[in-house]
C-alpha cells in the first residue's frame, strides 16, 4: 500500500478476473483514495479482454464474482462496506477516460 501511495502513475489492468481477487479490489480501492487526493495519480485504465461497462456495472464476469463476495460477508457489516467499496472504486475507475 505504501508504493501506490507514493506512486505518480497507476495502471490498472483490468481482466475478466480481476474482481476475484480481493487483493487487487483492495489495491483499487486504495489507488482510488490516492486519485482523489489534491496532489492525485493519474490513473490508467486497462481493459483486456472485458467491455469497461462490465467493470462499471459490475455485470458479466463480474457478476458472479461479487456473487461471491456477497455471500461471504452476507453476515458481516463491516465486509459488506468493503464490498460496498469495490464497487464504488470499479464504477469510478471504469468511468475514467
Amino acid at each position: 500500500m505504501k508504493a501506490i501511495e507514493e506512486s505518480q502513475v497507476a495502471v490498472i489492468d483490468f481482466s475478466k478476473n480481476y474482481a476475484t481477487s480481493r487483493w487487487c479490489l483492495n489495491e483499487l480501492v486504495k489507488i482510488m483514495e490516492c486519485k482523489e487526493k489534491e496532489n492525485g495519480q493519474t490513473v490508467i485504465p486497462i481493459f483486456y479482454d472485458v467491455d469497461p461497462s462490465d467493470v462499471r456495472k459490475q455485470s458479466g464476469s463480474f457478476t458472479e464474482a461479487f456473487c461471491r463476495h456477497e455471500l461471504e460477508y452476507m453476515d458481516d457489516v463491516e465486509g459488506m462496506q468493503k464490498v460496498k467499496g469495490w464497487r464504488t472504486a470499479l464504477t469510478t475507475a471504469a468511468d475514467l477516460k
